[in-house]
């Protein structure tokens, strides 16, 4: 997988001038458009949309620095229609406009050629198995939140908080599906940047009615990689997000696919034991 992957990431350098095409890219990749966007975000650190705008900006930062075209010939080369777009985008990686940048030789930013290599850490013991399910659904109360790399996220604290015990107690009395008990939703992840926002549901699998003043989420058919991992809370939980994606994606036939992951959380003081439902595909 990750051999196809960085042909991806040649094919990248060869189009950067002209059309990089997601497309074509996963199926270089051997997989889908989706998969690729989630795993390359994983693994570089950075959305493939911002890498691919990141090198092109460095690729013209050198033609700046060179004094041989004009910024509007630049610009234009580079995918930007006017000199204010070029300059906002040049501004906002390097620190400078590119007009000040060529004026005073100034040293700028430089997003290097990616490759990638497998690299198993342990970091976590971590033990999966493969689950067919059909669909269901989870009943709760969402909301949509920052991303949180390290440490709590105080904006699901005080979104769970905000239901209260009353709510979350009549939520839990609702499960009687797997995985049981309560859980975390999440999808529609905007990227991989400290602050990008993502959906969060906190809920319960249910085949009972649902009360009106409650939300629904339904389900599709799928089948989903079960992870399980233990150690303290919450890096335990972070670290297993990380090594899915990065080691274990990477190395296994399965890529991810559409759809909310979901997250169960038993806490024992600052241990933690955790289970993460992920949508797969062969």
């Amino acid at each position: 997988m990750l051999e196809r992957l960085n042909e991806a990431m040649a094919r990248i350098e060869q189009d950067l001038d002209t059309e990089v095409d997601v497309k074509v890219l996963a199926r270089i990749a051997g997989t889908s458009e989706y998969h690729l966007r989630r795993m390359f975000s994983a693994l570089a650190g950075v959305p493939l949309s911002e890498y691919i705008r990141r090198r092109r900006l460095t690729k013209a930062a050198n033609e700046v620095l060179s004094g041989q075209d004009s910024l509007l010939d630049i610009a234009v080369r580079w995918g930007y229609g006017s000199n204010e777009a070029f300059a906002r985008a040049f501004r906002a990686m390097h620190g400078v406009g590119p007009q000040e940048a060529r004026s005073q030789k100034t040293p700028l930013q430089s997003q290097q050629i990616l490759t990638f290599k497998l690299v198993v850490e342990g970091s976590t013991s971590m033990e999966y198995r493969i689950v067919n399910k059909e669909a269901f659904k989870v009943v709760g109360r969402g909301t949509r939140v920052p991303l949180v790399h390290l440490g709590m996220n105080p904006a699901i604290v005080e979104f769970v908080k905000g239901i209260g015990m009353p709510t979350l107690n009549r939520i839990k009395e609702l499960g009687d599906g797997e995985p049981g008990g309560m859980l975390a939703l999440t999808s529609n992840q905007e990227g991989v940047e400290e602050g990008d926002q993502l959906d969060y549901f906190q809920g319960v699998v249910t085949t009972k009615d649902v009360p009106e003043d409650m939300e629904v989420l339904d389900i599709a058919k799928n089948t989903w990689a079960v992870f399980t991992a233990e150690g303290p809370y919450p890096e335990t939980i972070q670290y297993m997000w990380r090594d899915v994606y990065t080691q274990w994606f990477p190395s296994n036939s399965y890529e991810s696919v559409e759809g909310p992951s979901m997250l169960k959380t038993e806490i024992d003081g600052d241990k933690a034991r955790a289970e993460l439902w992920i949508p797969v595909t062969s």
